[in-house]
């Protein structure tokens, strides 16, 4: 195994580890729904518990399709994420690096839907009343990742 790849395995065990670890925090610290403001006006730590995608999407919905339509469409996200991880093996690590990200955030959001059926979020952007939906580690990931992705993708 290279160097990069061990960089790259690190990187996906320190994201998917502080996800989790983040996650366990802030249900064992906090209620449902209590904030503690960091710094007033802007960012608090919220425990928001989301049965739906992102944005609250079919949050809604029937359990039963709720949890099949999320489930399937998690699965497909993570096996076409190895499949491009696969494809793009000899390209640059920072596409690689981009789809690690993506993948850890991933995982790390299914492991919330089989333990708990919900996704743990915290991190509550806001601007007086004006807030961002509620997110976590996984999902900074995920954008971090995607951002990343477009733009080597956009420069090539």
């Amino acid at each position: 195994m290279r160097l990069a790849d061990w960089r790259l395995a690190l990187l996906f065990l320190l994201v998917l580890a502080l996800d989790v670890l983040s996650k366990y925090v802030i249900q064992n610290s906090l209620l449902l729904h209590q904030s503690i403001p960091v710094i007033p006006g802007f960012f608090a730590i919220t425990y928001v518990e989301n049965p739906g995608a992102a944005f609250g999407f079919l949050a809604g919905a029937d359990v039963f399709w709720r949890n099949l339509v999320l489930g399937g469409f998690s699965g497909l996200a993570v096996l076409m994420l190895v499949g491009f991880y696969r494809r793009y093996a000899r390209e640059s690590v920072l596409i690689r690096a981009a789809l690690v990200l993506i993948l850890a955030g991933a995982l790390g959001n299914i492991i919330d839907r089989v333990r708990f059926g919900v996704v743990i979020d915290f991190i509550d952007v806001h601007w007086r009343q004006y807030h961002w939906p509620a997110f976590n580690v996984a999902d900074s990931a995920i954008c971090v990742g995607v951002g990343v992705l477009f733009w080597r993708l956009w420069r090539q």
